[in-house]
């Protein structure tokens, strides 16, 4: 037997809602978490920059928090700045 489906109104559009804003968030998680990959495989200045946006848009959007984002850009600024001296 698959999950219930609430009977009440509000809970069956709340259902709805979680889908669609679950599906959203899922996509921007794809996005920051690929600029990061290709952070940490290729340190350079083009791939820190593209990473940084990325964490920030998530930040923004409220998929990860703000200091997950401050924490994971500053860790990868390290890691860009150490490869290249």
């Amino acid at each position: 037997m698959g999950a219930l489906m609430p009977i009440i109104q509000s809970a069956i559009k709340k259902v709805r809602k979680d889908k669609r804003r679950t599906a959203v968030n899922l996509r921007w998680r794809k996005r920051f978490k690929k600029a990061v990959k290709a952070v940490r495989q290729n340190p350079s200045e083009e791939t820190l920059k593209k990473a940084q946006k990325e964490l920030d848009k998530a930040a923004k959007r409220g998929v990860i928090k703000k200091g997950k984002a401050s924490r994971l850009k500053s860790r990868l600024a390290k890691l860009a700045h150490a490869r290249k001296k």
